[in-house]
């Protein structure tokens, strides 16, 4: 079995890091990746439409070298390659909601 992932985009807020009950810290960030497509035109002469679609991915780092670095060097806005797995998993809300996640696990 594999679970990996590759993912090429932007910052899309400055990385923070969090401790939970006294486990290992681990950084989290967003980032943004974009697909670009043109849309068929009925006018063979003319091309169609771009269309633009931004998908947002939550990215989890965990490891101690690289969860330091991150944090230290990672702003919004820069351009990033990010490779890891994806995990799925659930929370509770502060208004005790339970909610799906999914995170890439860099």
């Amino acid at each position: 079995a594999m679970n990996r992932v590759q993912l090429l985009g932007r910052v899309g807020q400055d990385p923070i890091m969090r401790q939970v009950d006294g486990k290992n810290p681990v950084t989290i960030f967003s980032l943004a990746t974009n697909e670009m497509w043109r849309t068929p035109d009925s006018d063979a002469n003319q091309g169609g439409d771009i269309s633009q679609k931004t998908t947002w991915h939550r990215i989890s780092v965990f490891r101690p070298g690289l969860r330091d670095v991150t944090y230290q060097y990672v702003k919004r806005g820069a351009r990033i390659y990010v490779e890891g797995k994806i995990d799925y998993g659930e929370y509770t809300d502060k208004n005790n909601v339970r909610r799906q996640a999914t995170t890439i696990i860099a």
